[in-house]
């Protein structure tokens, strides 16, 4: 554990020159996490939607376009912290030395690594809460639960954030991102109860579906949104929680090693 004695508050000088950066671009920053899903919503909840008739329990009483909702706020959510802390990391690291320049201040790698971490799951944050916004105008979500997203939100970001950084300590250079991308984050954006019921699935597929983090996300997210909490919810931010604390421990170790040597 001596790993995690070198973190302290300076990680969030780190996470505030990224959101400085980030706030430089605002505008071209917040347009697709604010125009993807209404684009998801007319082609797949309001166009293929009409197809779905029934929607199996505890969802039968909803539509499609409301069991798709919350779906997308997941996904979003996910692609916020992951795609930061791969390709944003990699190209603060490797191409514009970034960390090199951090570290020869009192900052250390441990809290250059939390800082990332930090930014990554605010990213996730940020785009959650636009999706958000637009699944509530848009009537897909009712209150008091939708205020809790956000939190949801950042507990699904701080996980994807920590297992990107994971691969941005093992990829040898950018292009091998698409090896994450296409045998983790694809399956998961397509088999975990984003777009379709995990029960329409084989018991099989179910099972390992529930190994998923989004699986969880996407539950959590839809129980809130739609008022049909359950037990799984509770188990799901079991389960994000212990993945994060794995995960973090790892990034950091992997990172570390990456850097120094």
């Amino acid at each position: 554990m001596s790993i995690l004695r070198n973190i302290s508050l300076r990680s969030l000088a780190v996470w505030s020159r990224n959101k400085d950066v980030f706030f430089l671009t605002w505008k071209t920053n917040f347009l697709p996490p604010f125009l993807e899903p209404i684009l998801y919503l007319l082609a797949m909840g309001f166009g293929f939607g009409v197809l779905v008739n029934v929607l199996p329990a505890p969802y039968e009483k909803f539509s499609y376009v409301q069991f798709l909702g919350p779906g997308l706020i997941a996904i979003s959510a996910m692609y916020g912290a992951f795609f930061e802390c791969t390709y944003g990391s990699f190209v603060r690291m490797h191409y514009q030395k970034t960390f090199d320049a951090i570290v020869a201040t009192p900052i250390s790698m441990e809290e250059v690594i939390t800082g990332e971490i930090l930014w990554g799951a605010t990213k996730s944050v940020i785009n959650g809460t636009i999706v958000t916004l637009v699944i509530f105008a848009f009537g897909l979500a009712t209150l008091p639960g939708v205020l809790f997203i956000p939190f949801i939100a950042l507990l699904a970001g701080l996980a994807f954030a920590a297992i990107a950084m994971i691969f941005t300590a093992l990829v040898p250079n950018i292009d091998s991102f698409n090896y994450p991308f296409f045998l983790l984050i694809t399956p998961m954006f397509l088999f975990s109860g984003t777009f379709f019921p995990l029960t329409v699935l084989p018991v099989a597929a179910q099972d390992v579906a529930l190994a998923f983090p989004l699986t969880h996300v996407a539950t959590m997210m839809r129980d809130f949104s739609l008022g049909t909490y359950s037990y799984a919810d509770l188990w799901g931010c079991i389960y994000l929680i212990a993945i994060t604390a794995v995960a973090f421990y790892a990034a950091i170790y992997l990172m570390k090693r990456r850097l120094v040597n």
